[in-house]
């Protein structure tokens, strides 16, 4: 048993990871830890460890399935800046396929939104994801591009990405799902902050092919 995952172990509380369990509605051992309680926890490894180690250890919380060692395992591997972080992008993506609740997919996530930013070639293999049979790993594709809603003054190729993941959106604007429809209209809304235009544009053209409370919610700061 990796020492990191008796750390985690030691702070288990029983009925909470009962009341866990029910929640999230996912077949996986939870320990009923609070995120300040996981988050304290990776502050002291992170301080540690270089970024190999750091890997090695995710790749190891992550495979334990063990609630609280996924989002652990994500947590570590969220930092903006990373240097030589190829090994880093290769297992968040390789978590993508396994992603079956939205506390655990946002997390990781997180970590890969920043990776995408440092390195946006990646696009390419995150547009593979559209077509995957899982629901979560198609969310993905939005929920790691939401940087790309945010900035104002964006660049060129920040705004030829923004046409492209627009793009995605008129692919999975049929797609019923409640978490995708609530995804891109979590993305529009958020563009529409920015970038007022393109939404419009977006909504005029697909609106109708999304959900009212997805078409309402996106249009909401418009």
């Amino acid at each position: 048993m990796s020492p990191h995952l008796n750390q985690l172990r030691a702070l288990a509380n029983s009925l909470n990871a009962t009341e866990m369990a029910a929640y999230h509605k996912a077949e996986r051992p939870y320990l009923g830890l609070s995120l300040p309680q996981i988050e304290a926890l990776v502050s002291e490894w992170r301080a540690t460890l270089d970024v190999p180690e750091r890997v090695a250890l995710a790749d190891t919380l992550w495979q334990s399935d063990i609630h609280e060692a996924r989002i652990a395992a994500a947590k570590l591997l969220t930092q903006a800046r990373i240097k030589d972080d190829a090994a880093v992008w290769a297992l968040i993506a390789s978590w993508v396929p396994d992603f079956d609740t939205w506390a655990l997919a946002d997390h990781a996530c997180k970590a890969g939104e920043k990776r995408l930013t440092a390195d946006p070639s990646r696009l390419d293999q995150v547009e593979e994801w559209l077509t995957s049979d899982n629901m979560w790993t198609r969310r993905a594709a939005l929920v790691m591009t939401l940087p790309w809603t945010k900035q104002n003054h964006p660049k060129p190729a920040d705004e030829a990405t923004r046409d492209r993941v627009l793009g995605w959106m008129v692919m999975l604007a049929p797609d019923r799902d409640w978490f995708i429809q609530k995804t891109i209209a979590r993305w529009l809304r958020d563009l529409s902050k920015h970038d007022a235009p393109r939404t419009h544009t977006w909504l005029d053209a697909h609106g109708e092919s999304l959900k009212s409370f997805a078409r309402k919610e996106a249009a909401k700061y418009l």
